[in-house]
């Protein structure tokens, strides 16, 4: 793969497109975009097969797999590249001796990781429940570790099941580690997408928590196409990986100012923000006063599409807890992901998809999400 650093092509961000009402020439408001984050998470083991067909079949406009790379050039979906806390793998004794030690991303990492297995190998694991002291674990080595090639052949399926566009937000996990290792994703993801009917014209986000590989494939893909781009943004002082393997001092907090925020615009499409980036809490846990995010990102074109909501009091504001730490609170998640709604908000990622839905569909929004 060229450099990614040569790969820079200047863009303008995609507008959501608008629905035109019948009676009048106003345009509608846009409907917002429900993204069932790892699929129905809440609900069943991460990146299964199981878990997107439950997340398109409580409403979620788009599912998200995860990629990571195997020993044999295969991607895969996993949310990390060591899976000892998804999968059964320490339960396996053929695979004692893969354990090991490496650095991603700058930190020690100890487990077993899929660059070191083969899909085959893989393919003998079972995925497990990431949240067991929040989560069910009934479903506990019923499914397996799924590809991207099975992923683009599921959602063909589903979308002719649904009767409705399904889109697809592959997130490339890792790129300056997997590149660094002879692994990189960037086109063999895009050869992959470009090579599937469906994809190669239906709804499309890639995203990033780097920058590198996202200037790099904005060099790739043409303006208009159907594949955009989604700079992710973690919080405050840290950095992106490829930043700070760089030496570089660009921050996350220094790209959600306008000048940042301005520069993203130059290569992707929208931004992906941790939720407290835009409505922070106080210093009781609560929902506080909105940052100006949302409006500095819509003021040079990029849409916002924030992370994640969940339906465990665990993980909510303060003020929207019912019940113990680790209960579900479907109303809490609800009426928070409202909160962020008003806001602005074009799109957002949800553990539960249909949560997610209940608090879209209740808001009155109108119009086409999968566009």
């Amino acid at each position: 793969m060229k450099s990614w650093g040569c790969a820079l092509l200047l863009s303008l961000a995609v507008a959501p497109s608008v629905a035109m009402s019948a009676e009048s020439s106003t345009p509608a408001a846009p409907k917002v975009s429900v993204y069932g984050h790892r699929g129905a998470s809440a609900l069943l083991p991460e990146h299964t097969l199981a878990a997107y067909a439950q997340a398109i079949a409580d409403g979620a406009d788009y599912i998200e797999p995860d990629l990571v790379m195997t020993r044999d050039g295969v991607m895969v979906a996993r949310h990390e590249n060591e899976i000892s806390g998804t999968t059964d793998v320490a339960s396996h004794p053929e695979f004692a001796s893969r354990r090991t030690s490496k650095v991603i991303d700058g930190q020690k990492v100890d487990g077993w990781f899929t660059e070191d297995f083969t899909l085959a190998e893989l393919k003998t694991l079972y995925a497990r429940e990431r949240l067991p002291e929040l989560r069910s674990t009934a479903y506990d080595g019923q499914f397996r570790i799924a590809s991207l090639d099975e992923i683009l052949a599921f959602l063909v399926q589903q979308a002719g099941r649904a009767n409705r566009g399904i889109g697809l937000v592959p997130e490339i996990k890792h790129p300056t580690y997997f590149q660094s290792i002879g692994l990189p994703m960037e086109d063999k993801l895009l050869a992959a997408l470009r090579g599937n009917a469906y994809t190669n014209v239906g709804p499309v986000t890639i995203q990033s928590f780097e920058i590198a590989n996202l200037r790099y494939l904005r060099g790739k893909i043409p303006r208009g196409s159907n594949i955009r781009l989604l700079q992710l943004l973690w919080k405050g002082d840290t950095q992106p990986a490829d930043i700070a393997k760089a030496g570089g001092k660009l921050t996350y907090a220094q790209m959600m100012t306008p000048a940042g925020l301005k520069d993203i615009a130059g290569y992707a499409d929208s931004i992906g923000p941790e939720l407290r980036s835009i409505i922070p809490l106080d210093a009781k846990g609560a929902l506080g006063t909105p940052t100006s995010l949302v409006r500095d990102a819509h003021a040079v074109g990029l849409m916002v599409i924030p992370y994640t909501f969940r339906p465990e009091n665990h993980f909510q504001a303060s003020n929207l807890r019912k019940g113990a730490d680790n209960a579900r609170n479907a109303e809490g998640s609800i009426a928070e992901m409202r909160a962020y709604l008003a806001t602005g908000i074009d799109a957002f990622f949800t553990d539960d998809p249909a949560l997610g839905r209940q608090a879209v569909d209740g808001m009155g929004a109108a119009g086409s999400a999968a566009d």
